[in-house]
């Protein structure tokens, strides 16, 4: 199985590792390539550590949680984007106020997650849900806002390479 705090991009994972590698592992040359804007290590980091997002169209914004107007928002990384509309293919709990279809340059920039590929549990998320269930047949994430009256989650996996709902367990805190 997999686990990341957002994303699980082949491509990116290896850019890391390859920076990783040539930057003389854990050093500081590496934290600063991967930590400022501008070398192509930031971006797979960034990517990897807070999840990819595509534009919205101009003139199009959403406030988030936090009152914060973006201009942009967080995709559903592990799917295909083709046929999808900005609000379908948003994964995040703000609501996108846009249901046109994707621009082309979202979908030519996605590598969906395989649907044959290992298991990958994330994070960073904060869904709002009733109860937790799997994003893809191979992915699941387990940050259901327990911070803000969600609930803590947790998967038991059992080395099934598809994912099962009734393998999460969580609870919430009695208010």
């Amino acid at each position: 199985l997999r686990a990341v705090h957002v994303c699980w991009d082949e491509q990116l994972i290896q850019q890391i590792a390859e920076g990783y590698k040539n930057q003389g592992g854990l050093s500081n040359t590496f934290l600063l390539a991967a930590c400022r804007k501008g070398p192509p290590l930031y971006s797979a980091v960034d990517a990897i550590l807070k999840g990819k997002e595509g534009k919205l169209p101009d003139g199009v914004t959403f406030a988030d949680k936090d009152g914060h107007v973006r201009t942009e928002f967080r995709t559903r990384w592990y799917m295909t984007p083709e046929g999808q509309t900005y609000r379908t293919y948003a994964l995040q709990t703000d609501v996108i106020p846009c249901d046109q279809t994707l621009d082309p340059a979202i979908c030519a920039a996605a590598t969906p997650y395989p649907e044959s590929a290992k298991p990958a549990f994330v994070g960073h998320y904060w869904l709002s849900a009733d109860r937790p269930s799997i994003l893809a047949s191979n992915v699941a994430c387990l940050d259901y806002s327990v911070a803000k009256g969600g609930f803590l989650c947790a998967y038991r996996w059992q080395g099934e390479p598809q994912l099962d709902n009734s393998h999460f367990v969580w609870t919430r805190k009695n208010s």
